[in-house]
């Protein structure tokens, strides 16, 4: 008996040591993580160059491993990219995901967006280096069951109410209500994002613009939240790419890019609590993109502006005679011009 008595001792003791231990391991961790991004905004800060660099750094590194574009013969001036390295998102989505990982502070639901961003970014890229393009069926049904997902994932962390931030009204909707809408958005935000990138430069300036516009709202309306950092950090990204993207293009970011951009748009608008400003504030991805929709309808027989090209971007280059260039800067301009007319509404209800 004292032999069991004396092995308990030494057992239970041991036991209680490494409990201490993994305590003490727990404890450094959580005071690394608190210093990386709470009392650290220096470590932040250098958390976004680091990321740009890397981005940059990568893309030049790794893009002769990417797919190479085939053109694209029902598009404008499609054959020109012809050739080029495809799939480039995979590479600056990568980057954002990682230093996300280590200087945000990344909660659990947020954790799980970074998995759908990651999602996005996969069947993105599977797309991209496939030798005969997915269907739209295909991909719209991934979009689909990504989006339900978010919108769960959404709903389980937050109340199933929205502002509508121009009135001042807060509405409460039964959460299946809620859920449906945020299907409907995320999954149009993936598509006419994706819809958009037709032009270099194009897409990735203006879900810049975008997301400036949210990151604005988000401080008017008093929003803190770990989408924030994130915002600024995908921005840097993004830039990154377009170092190499401006016309004329060295490489394409592919759906892998254009996917991840927008579902990250529907996720930073929804975490402001005002997910109806997601029109204005992407307006010109939503007509650019959306009009794809014309397609269908005269597909359908639906007499609708007949002598209109889809995307807008082709209309604008092959029957109004702008420039890629021209096309860049004149969608950013009205864009940014909506985005303002928002943000002086917003700031007069305040």
């Amino acid at each position: 008996m004292k032999w069991l008595t004396s092995w308990q001792r030494k057992h239970w003791g041991s036991e209680r040591e490494q409990k201490k231990k993994q305590q003490g391991s727990r404890e450094e961790i959580e005071v690394i993580q608190k210093f990386l991004v709470q009392d650290s905004p220096m470590v932040a800060a250098v958390g976004l160059l680091l990321a740009f660099a890397l981005t940059c750094m990568l893309l030049t590194k790794l893009s002769s491993f990417l797919p190479k574009d085939a053109g694209r013969a029902f598009a404008h001036d499609g054959s020109l990219s012809a050739g080029k390295p495809r799939g480039a998102g995979i590479i600056f989505v990568l980057v954002f995901i990682a230093a996300a990982i280590l200087f945000a502070p990344v909660s659990v639901e947020t954790m799980i967006y970074l998995m759908l961003i990651a999602g996005e970014m996969l069947t993105g890229y599977m797309d991209d280096a496939a030798e005969h393009p997915w269907n739209e069926y295909k991909k719209g049904l991934l979009d689909l069951i990504i989006a339900i997902i978010l919108a769960v994932t959404y709903l389980n962390h937050n109340e199933s109410s929205f502002t509508l931030a121009t009135m001042g009204i807060t509405v409460t909707v039964p959460p299946v209500v809620f859920a449906v809408l945020t299907v409907i958005l995320v999954w149009t935000s993936i598509n006419v994002t994706n819809c958009a990138d037709g032009v270099d430069g194009l897409s990735g300036t203006l879900v810049l613009v975008t997301l400036t516009t949210i990151y604005v709202i988000d401080g008017i309306l008093g929003k803190e939240s770990d989408l924030q950092y994130l915002i600024l950090l995908f921005g840097i990204c993004i830039l990154g790419y377009l170092w190499y993207n401006a016309t004329p293009s060295r490489l394409l970011m592919g759906d892998a890019g254009s996917r991840a951009m927008g579902i990250f748009i529907s996720i930073a608008i929804l975490k402001t609590g005002s997910p109806f400003l997601y029109i204005p504030a992407a307006i010109v991805l939503i007509l650019d993109g959306g009009l794809g929709l014309v397609a269908l309808l005269r597909f359908l027989k639906i007499g609708i502006l007949k002598h209109t090209r889809t995307p807008l971007h082709d209309h604008v280059r092959k029957v109004m005679g702008w420039s890629n260039t021209q096309t860049v800067f004149r969608f950013a301009i009205i864009q940014i011009v909506v985005s303002a007319a928002t943000v002086y509404l917003l700031l007069m209800r305040k």
